[in-house]
């Protein structure tokens, strides 16, 4: 399996890849995710990367409600990316500890931890805009072992929803969706 870090530049890859073909038009269109629209994923995504990257810094980031983008998204996804990227490639970055919602984690655990939401959001953007869901094989199987390491938080106010149904032969992104709660499109649930 690659190195943690390579999996975070390759899952901010597939997510740019597909920002880059949301049209603007398909902006304001629904999302999987708790009543966000297209844009508020984009600015999720963005904002949780800038928020990493100060972590990792040590820099204050974007504080808590600052989850709006302004101008171009796929520009400030990709200026988001490189400072996460950046500060991931700072001296001792993957030898430090670092708070996040799951307690203390090494610099490694905390880039997997990033690379698997990028993956599950990618996941959200292609669904939402009638892009390809089939991602990545190794970013899928590599945020599909880190989820299912320890129960996820599920229910109301919760990060994830129960588990979903997936139809026979599902592709393994779309079993990984499921399992985070969305709803797989084409089936009922």
């Amino acid at each position: 399996m690659p190195d943690s870090v390579d999996l975070l530049r390759r899952a901010g890859e597939a997510v740019e890849e597909i920002i880059a073909r949301i049209p603007p038009g398909q902006l304001t269109g629904p999302t999987g995710c708790g009543g966000w629209d297209v844009r508020d994923v984009i600015s999720h995504v963005t904002i949780g990367n800038l928020r990493f990257a100060a972590s990792i810094s040590g820099t204050p980031g974007p504080g808590r409600g600052e989850e709006e983008i302004s101008g171009d998204p796929l520009a400030a996804f990709r200026s988001s990316q490189a400072a996460l990227l950046g500060a991931f490639a700072g001296e001792g970055a993957l030898q430090r500890t670092y708070p996040s919602p799951f307690g203390e984690l090494p610099g490694p655990a905390l880039a997997q931890l990033r690379a698997t939401e990028l993956v599950v959001h990618a996941w959200d953007l292609a669904a939402a805009t009638g892009q390809p869901r089939d991602l990545d094989p190794d970013l899928v199987a590599a945020a599909d072992q880190m989820l299912r390491s320890a129960p996820l938080p599920r229910g109301a106010g919760a990060p994830f929803a129960p588990e979903q149904p997936v139809p026979p032969g599902a592709t393994a992104a779309d079993r990984l969706a499921a399992f985070t709660g969305r709803k797989i499109p084409g089936t009922q649930g």
